[in-house]
């Protein structure tokens, strides 16, 4: 089994498509980390299920 997994997801301060990879070893991550495209920074929430899927949840920084 893959222990990394890319993810794409939307910006939630510029709209665009960015992606990150996810250590699927740990079952629920949150971090900051700044958008690819306009550097704004993003609370990123992931969690994983039983099956190893990763979601990422992406919000802004001052939510």
């Amino acid at each position: 089994m893959n222990t990394q997994e890319e993810v794409e997801f939307y910006c939630p301060y510029c709209g665009e498509r960015i992606s990150v990879l996810v250590d699927c070893s740990e079952a629920e991550q949150q971090y900051v980390e700044d958008c690819q495209v306009c550097c704004s920074p993003m609370v990123l929430t992931i969690r994983v299920d039983e099956s190893g899927l990763p979601m990422v949840e992406a919000t802004q920084e001052n939510e």
